[in-house]
C-alpha cells in the first residue's frame, strides 16, 4: 500500500521527473544525473514488480519504452547512473526477461566507458553523457584535488560484469570487455597502492593512483566500496577468490582500528581522518551490520559467530539511533561523545530523508537469524514512516527527528521506492522471495543473478 501510495502520486504529479516533491505535488530534476530522467521509475521497476503491483509495473514499463531518453547533455554522476539506472534496468531485465530493459542498460552503458579514459583507468566521477568524441569526465568539485571517491569507482563491478556478460554485440563486447578490464585495472591499483594500517581512504587520485588524503569511512565515500567486495565474491558463487581476500584483510583492519564500543556499551564504527578518530557513525553507514552478516554466512566457524555477533551489535547500535529519537527514525549521522550516544548532536545531522540502510540491515540479520526482534524493529519503521513521513501527495523526509511535529523536506527520494520499501517488504516475506542464494542485491537494492554456471574472472 506505502509503494502504491508513492508511486501513484509521483506518476500523477512528477511522472518524467527524477523524483516527486509531495508537498508542493510537482516534479524534481536536480543534477545528479547529467539529461536523464525518470530515475524514480527505473528505480521502482523491480519493486512493484516483486510486490505484483502488475499495472502499476505496466505503466513503469511503458514509460521506459516511450519516453526513456538515453540522447541527452550534461553532466552526470557515474556512481549514481550506474547503481540506480544500469542497476535497475539489468534487475528488470533479470526478473521479467523483457528486451526493453536489456537493451537500454546496454546503451546506457556504453555512455559511461569514457569515464574510464583517465592515465590509471580509475575513473573519475562524472560523465558527460551527451560528449561521446571526448568522453570528457570531470571529477565532482568538491573531491578533494581532483581525486576520485572510493565509494564511488568501487561501486561498479556488480553491473559492469553483467553488462560484459550480456553484451553479445562485438562493438559492445570489445568495450564492455575493457569496461570490465576497467573494473579489474581498479582492483590492480588498489592491491598495488599502499594502505594506511591496511584500510582504505576515501580519496585516489585517478591521475597518479595514489590516495589523496587518509580519510578513511565505513559510511559516505567508503561504504559501499567494501559492500561490493563480498558482493562480487557471492556473485560470482563463490569464485572470485580476491574480492574475498580483500574484503577479509579490509574487515580485519576495520574491526582493529574503527570498530569501538561506548561507554554505555553500543559497538559503533568510528570514522579515521590520518590517525584521528572521529566518534560518529553516519545512517550510511548502517548497511555494514547486514554486509557483515552476509559475510559472516562464509567465514570459518569460529569467524563466523564472531562475525554474526559484530553484525548484530552494529544493527543493535543503528536502532538505538532510531529508537532515541522522537520519531521513532533516525538521523543522519549520530555521535558518542561524552553524555550523548547514539544522539546526533548537531542540528545539521538531525534530518531523515527516507533511507534505506537500517531496515537493509534489518532484512539482512532477520534472513540470517530468523530472531523475531528484527521484523519487530522493522515494524516500528513502518509505523514511523506512515505517522512522521506520509504526507498528502506521497511520502517526504523529514529535517528533525527529534521533534513530533516535523518539518517536511517536500522530496520523495527515488531510493525510498527503490531500497526502503523493498528492504521493508522483504523482512515480511518467506525466504525464497527473491533468495539470498540466488541474486545479490547492488548498492540501490536492486537484485542481480548469482552467476551459477561459468565466472570469467
Amino acid at each position: 500500500q506505502m509503494m502504491k501510495f508513492a508511486w501513484d502520486n509521483y506518476k500523477q504529479y512528477a511522472l518524467g521527473k527524477n523524483e516527486l516533491r509531495p508537498l508542493t505535488k510537482n516534479g524534481h530534476i536536480g543534477n545528479m544525473f547529467g539529461g536523464l530522467r525518470g530515475a524514480t521509475v527505473i528505480d521502482a521497476l523491480d519493486t512493484l514488480y516483486i510486490m505484483e503491483l502488475e499495472e502499476e509495473f505496466q505503466e513503469a514499463k511503458k514509460w521506459v519504452e516511450k519516453s526513456f531518453d538515453l540522447n541527452v547533455n550534461g553532466e552526470a554522476s557515474l556512481f549514481e547512473v550506474n547503481i540506480r539506472y544500469i542497476g535497475g534496468l539489468l534487475a528488470a531485465y533479470y526478473l521479467t526477461g523483457e528486451e526493453v530493459f536489456k537493451s537500454k542498460a546496454l546503451e546506457l552503458g556504453e555512455k559511461l566507458l569514457p569515464a574510464f579514459n583517465t592515465p590509471t583507468g580509475i575513473p573519475r566521477g562524472v560523465i558527460n553523457l551527451g560528449r561521446q568524441d571526448t568522453g570528457m569526465s570531470w571529477s565532482w568539485g568538491w573531491a578533494s584535488a581532483g581525486s576520485s571517491i572510493l565509494a564511488e569507482f568501487g561501486t561498479l563491478h556488480l553491473e559492469f560484469l553483467h553488462l560484459s556478460e550480456l553484451s553479445g554485440n562485438p562493438v559492445f563486447a570489445e568495450k564492455a570487455s575493457t569496461s570490465q578490464l576497467g573494473v579489474m585495472n581498479i582492483r590492480k591499483v588498489l592491491n598495488r597502492v599502499e594502505k594506511p594500517q591496511g584500510l582504505y581512504p576515501n580519496f585516489l587520485s585517478p591521475v597518479t593512483g595514489n590516495w589523496v588524503q587518509h580519510h578513511v569511512s565505513i559510511g559516505g565515500l567508503g561504504d559501499s566500496f567494501y559492500e561490493y567486495l563480498i558482493k562480487s565474491w557471492l556473485m560470482s558463487d563463490k569464485k572470485d577468490s580476491e574480492a574475498k581476500k580483500m574484503y577479509d584483510d579490509a574487515l580485519e583492519a576495520i574491526e582493529k582500528h574503527l570498530v569501538k564500543k561506548s561507554a554505555g556499551g553500543l559497538t559503533y564504527i568510528a570514522e579515521w581522518r590520518g590517525g584521528i578518530l572521529d566518534h560518529k557513525m553516519g545512517h550510511l553507514a548502517c548497511f555494514s551490520g547486514g554486509m557483515i552478516a552476509l559475510g559472516a554466512e562464509h567465514a570459518g566457524e569460529e569467524r563466523k559467530q564472531h562475525h554474526m555477533d559484530l553484525a548484530a551489535e552494529i544493527t543493535n547500535t543503528c536502532h538505538e539511533s532510531y529508537a532515541r529519537s522522537d520519531t521513532k527514525l533516525g538521523p543522519e549521522a549520530f555521535r558518542f561523545d561524552a553524555g550523548s550516544e547514539a544522539m546526533a548532536t548537531r542540528l545539521s545531522e538531525r534530518y531523515y530523508i527516507l533511507r534505506p540502510e537500517v531496515v537493509e540491515s534489518y532484512m539482512y540479520m532477520w534472513r540470517l537469524t530468523h530472531d523475531p526482534k528484527y521484523r519487530q524493529w522493522g515494524w516500528e519503521v513502518v509505523k514511523a514512516l506512515e505517522k512522521h513521513c506520509r504526507v498528502e501527495a506521497g511520502f517526504s523526509g523529514i529535517r528533525d527527528v527529534y521533534t513530533t511535529t516535523p518539518t517536511h523536506d517536500n522530496m520523495q527520494q527515488s531510493f525510498f521506492l527503490a531500497e526502503t520499501l523493498k528492504y521493508l517488504y522483504l523482512l515480511f516475506c518467506e525466504d525464497d522471495v527473491l533468495s539470498l542464494d540466488d541474486w545479490v542485491f547492488n548498492t540501490e537494492a536492486h537484485p542481480l543473478p548469482v552467476n551459477h554456471t561459468n565466472f570469467k574472472a
